[in-house]
């Protein structure tokens, strides 16, 4: 085949020395076509003599090919430097050529451009190849004939559209910028600007991103069979896609394993071994609604673009987190992060399942009015309105079968066909959850996780404000300390109706009365009476201010009613105010940004002064914060939040308080040591979807699962550990004695009932936030 190729070439070029030189007598037909080619030469030159001095547009000159800038990503880092995920126009950041594998730039180079390190910009040899392989001989597979400069050229300068004679225009065009990037660039810079620049599978740009999208490495650590698999989809990133083209992808993978054997950059019997491999990938994309906390970035983009708006660049136009290459490093543990959103997505699929059996088949919702308010606010219902249909269309509308996509706990989606008004329903039935971890010591962000899908639940639940039950409670009894009201006081439990407010007669969800409950006793066990007794005499309005003090960023009524936790609340500031009782009195000023550098190493933000205590404020004194943590950690040992001793073997020092709100459609859990706090909030969309079941729907049962799996798994871990098993500060002599007292007394007994070791509650305690569960436990929770 090599010697016919050969013969092939020696005969055109006689021929064409025949043509031009040894016909003397030609006749005019020869002269014709000679004087034919002059001309074309001449023109061509003239057409190219044309598209250098600009006629199709200007050329750049060295000074533009020198400040050459693309569009680059900025990218958002945990505290250990992992990547979390990018904001961008086009997927692309930038690494320099050091730090590509050698592997890589031999596959790129045996395949793309043998001769790169010998051709100024242009291979002829190439061209030749394409002339007589491709066009004369018909071969597609034999290659282009364009080199890695004058790729780079239309990387850098998009094509454009000059009607019919585009493509020969854009070629030309690129060879005159690929000549003149040669002359201002050595090859490794060509090679560095060629490989952030070109685009890989799945609208990523440059060698950093496709390796961390496809195989969740860095470009400095690739393999020879990753490298070939990168360059392969090069010739065409669809056809070559390996997530969805593999077979496609696997040849042409091979193809670059043999070139680089050709050349000599891999030996013929490693290739051989390689080829038989398969692809082995190791897929991890990080999209706007895939990877590592998508709800935490969505919130950070939108704060950073309101803290970036009076920066400037050095030319004086201001920063965009979309093209300008900016590095967020954030406070979120990697691996904090990771835990807690399988955790949820675990929980959150058990306890949907658990919802489903618990419906039998009936709505999720009691009334119809909450699934025509959900059509009229969705999307496709404002639209036909604005279309002009009546009432009566738009119903028929939402009743036609149609094929979507919709989210399900089987593999994250699934397509259907079915109404849109189906899945509204199927939507509507839905439960959703909120996670937090702060570092209480710093205040800075460990773990968020706003919800079980970002694609499908944009809602981020760490923000939203859902009713808190009873895990507002902590605030009442700390206004109390404040008043003065000494923890051994004792509060009836007893029915008491207060006039002043329309006769307000405040129940324990048992309709069980009786015994006398200090502080301790009156928490630890959420009696309703005595919360809002203690209300009354710590007044609404100073624990109003108090709840804001301690963290509560939304209003918050000054009236008793919010002593049973009916107001609404952030996550985020719930988690806030516990921060404060672990941080004895001080409140942690809550960030996750620690700093944004410029892509010169510029520091925009610096925010390390937060973690200065000395900066906080200090709503609770040590003494009253040291008395809360007491009183918090009763509540864990022997009160409402005792299921996580009994059922999750929870042996470390806690602290902690369930809630739940009316109808249960909220339920709540905050758990916290020294080291961390951590929250959860469990629900609906709408608060009209819950378990009919108070035993099903409290915190105890929703919440606190979440929070207790999450701590088992960073006590398992042993850089991890010490977050966890963080022993509370002894309270001061004074904050003891004031402690030191039965939670409840009976009239005529003298010995308080205290709760029994293993979960069981006092023989007569009345419990306000856990429902009764078979052989596990004897509380109730209030409504």
């Amino acid at each position: 085949m090599k010697d016919r190729w050969i013969n092939f070439k020696l005969r055109f070029a006689v021929s064409w020395y025949n043509f031009w030189i040894d016909y003397p007598a030609a006749g005019w037909t020869v002269k014709g076509v000679k004087v034919l080619l002059v001309l074309a030469f001449i023109a061509g030159s003239a057409f190219i003599a044309s598209i250098a001095a600009g006629a199709f547009g200007k050329l750049p000159n060295e000074e533009d090919l020198a400040g050459v800038t693309h569009y680059v990503a900025s990218e958002v880092y945990a505290s250990d430097s992992t990547l979390l995920g990018r904001y961008y126009f086009e997927n692309r950041s930038n690494v320099k050529y050091r730090d590509i594998s050698p592997h890589f730039i031999n596959a790129l180079i045996a395949t793309e451009d043998a001769r790169f390190f010998e051709h100024n910009g242009i291979d002829f040899r190439a061209w030749f190849r394409v002339f007589f392989k491709t066009i004369l001989s018909g071969e597609r597979s034999s290659g282009g004939g364009s080199t890695i400069s004058q790729q780079l050229a239309k990387n850098i300068y998009p094509r454009e559209d000059y009607g019919k004679y585009s493509l020969i225009i854009n070629k030309i065009k690129e060879v005159f910028i690929a000549m003149r990037l040669e002359k201002l660039y050595d090859k490794e810079k060509l090679l560095e600007l060629y490989l952030n620049t070109v685009p890989f599978s799945e609208n990523t740009f440059g060698i950093k991103v496709a390796a961390q999208r496809f195989y969740n490495t860095s470009p400095s650590r690739l393999t020879p069979s990753q490298s070939a698999v990168l360059v392969a989809m090069l010739k065409a990133t669809t056809v070559y896609n390996p997530v969805s083209q593999p077979q496609n992808a696997l040849a042409r993978r091979n193809l670059v394993l043999g070139q680089m054997a050709k050349y000599g950059y891999l030996s013929r019997r490693l290739a051989d071994s390689l080829v038989k491999e398969p692809l082995s990938l190791n897929y991890f994309p990080i999209t706007h609604n895939k990877g590592p906390a998508p709800y935490f970035r969505e919130h950070l983009r939108l704060e950073l673009k309101e803290l970036l708006k009076d920066k400037r660049k050095p030319n004086g136009m201001a920063y965009n987190i979309y093209t300008d290459g900016l590095k967020i490093y954030t406070s979120v543990n990697a691996r904090m992060q990771a835990i807690a959103e399988n955790v949820v997505a675990e929980q959150m699929k058990s306890l949907q399942k658990e919802f489903t059996r618990h419906l039998n088949g009936a709505d999720p919702w009691e009334t119809e009015g909450v699934l025509e308010m959900a059509k009229r606010q969705s999307t496709r219902y404002r639209s036909l309105l604005n279309a002009g249909l009546d009432s009566t269309g738009i119903d028929s509308v939402f009743r036609i079968p149609v094929e979507m996509e919709v989210f399900s706990w089987k593999g994250g989606k699934e397509k259907r066909k079915m109404s849109p008004l189906d899945s509204i329903k199927h939507y509507l039935g839905l439960l959703n959850a909120g996670f937090l971890a702060l570092d209480p010591k710093t205040g800075e962000v460990l773990a968020w996780v706003g919800g079980i899908n970002h694609e499908f639940f944009q809602y981020d639940h760490v923000l939203s404000t859902r009713s808190v039950g009873s895990t507002f409670k902590p605030i009442v009894y700390a206004a109390a300390l404040q008043k003065g009201i000494p923890p051994c006081s004792y509060f009836p439990n007893q029915l008491r109706v207060y006039p002043q407010y329309e006769y307000w007669m405040p129940k324990n969800a048992t309709n069980e009365y009786g015994g006398y409950y200090s502080l301790e006793g009156g928490l630890i066990n959420s009696v309703n009476t005595v919360t809002v007794q203690l209300m009354m005499q710590a007044g609404p309005k100073s624990v109003a201010r108090l709840a804001h003090s301690l963290g509560i960023g939304t209003e918050i009524p000054a009236v008793p009613a919010i002593a049973l936790g009916a107001a609404d609340v952030s996550l985020r500031d719930m988690a806030t105010v516990y921060s404060t009782f672990a941080a004895r009195g001080a409140r942690p000023e809550v960030h996750y940004i620690r700093r944004v550098e410029a892509p010169d190493g510029a520091v925009l933000i610096d925010n390390e002064w937060q973690k200065d205590t000395c900066n906080w404020e200090r709503p609770l004194w040590e003494e009253e914060a040291d008395m809360m943590n007491q009183m918090l950690q009763a509540v864990i040992d022997r009160g409402t939040g005792r299921r996580i001793r009994y059922r999750y073997n929870m042996k470390y020092p806690l602290a902690g308080k369930t809630g739940t709100s009316q109808n249960h459609s909220d339920g709540w859990f905050i758990g916290y040591t020294p080291r961390i706090v951590a929250g959860a909030w469990v629900g609906a969309e709408s608060p009209a979807v819950r378990f009919r079941d108070l035993r099903l729907g409290q915190g105890a049962n929703t919440g606190l699962p979440i929070v207790a799996f999450f701590l088992q798994e960073l006590f398992e871990e042993e850089k991890l550990k010490g977050y966890v098993d963080a022993p509370f500060p002894r309270p001061g002599a004074m904050a003891e004695q004031l402690l030191s007292c039965p939670p409840v007394v009976w009239p005529g007994k003298e010995e308080a009932t205290e709760g029994k070791e293993g979960g069981e509650a006092p023989a007569k305690t009345v419990s306000n936030d856990e429902a009764p569960a078979p052989s596990e436990a004897t509380a109730k929770l209030e409504q």
